[in-house]
């Protein structure tokens, strides 16, 4: 297009400077775009999952439904306060071996059991009659000690083994 210069006549020209106008930018395509992302990774991304162990329960079943084992398969595990462990093979009024003190971890508890493991199938002559374990805990113990003995029954791929009460007598042995 062609401009008209219509000055005042004057000798010499003045430039015409075309007015500067601000430049405005739309966010609104954007902000829909952030959205839309936000909801994207917000339902495609999996929130970390809680960690946890399986535990089956028995049921409550009558006395004359019991089952009786042989104390040469049975380790009891007694958790006691100030994360204090004992163990024992057998039933507690004539233990085949223990009660002892024993420590938490790979040198301690984990060791027994590795030993059981493999020795218990070879007394009972069948290789289906593995250990089995019963943990104790007393009502001073805390969580984190039944969780350590869980984790190493896992660790150990104990089979059987159930949480049950203590005794008076078993509880007693961490007073002295």
């Amino acid at each position: 297009m062609a401009e008209l210069n219509t000055g005042d006549g004057g000798g010499k020209g003045k430039k015409v400077r075309s007015k500067k106008q601000n430049s405005k930018v739309d966010l609104t395509a954007m902000v829909d775009l952030a959205f839309l992302l936000i909801t994207f990774f917000m339902l495609t991304t999996s929130l970390s999952k809680p960690k946890s162990m399986d535990l089956g329960m028995p049921k409550d079943v009558p006395d004359q439904e019991r089952i009786l084992i042989a104390q040469e398969r049975t380790m009891s595990i007694l958790l006691g306060p100030d994360n204090k462990l004992k163990m024992y093979m057998g039933q507690f009024e004539s233990p085949i071996e223990g009660p002892r003190d024993v420590a938490y971890g790979k040198e301690g508890i984990r060791k027994d059991i590795i030993a059981k493991s493999k020795s218990v199938p070879i007394e009972m002559g069948d290789p289906k009659k593995g250990l089995i374990v019963l943990i104790k805990p007393s009502k001073k113990s805390n969580y984190k000690n039944l969780v350590d003995i869980l984790d190493e029954m896992a660790i150990n791929k104990v089979t059987v083994y159930t949480i049950v009460d203590i005794t008076k007598e078993e509880d007693n042995l961490f007073e002295k």
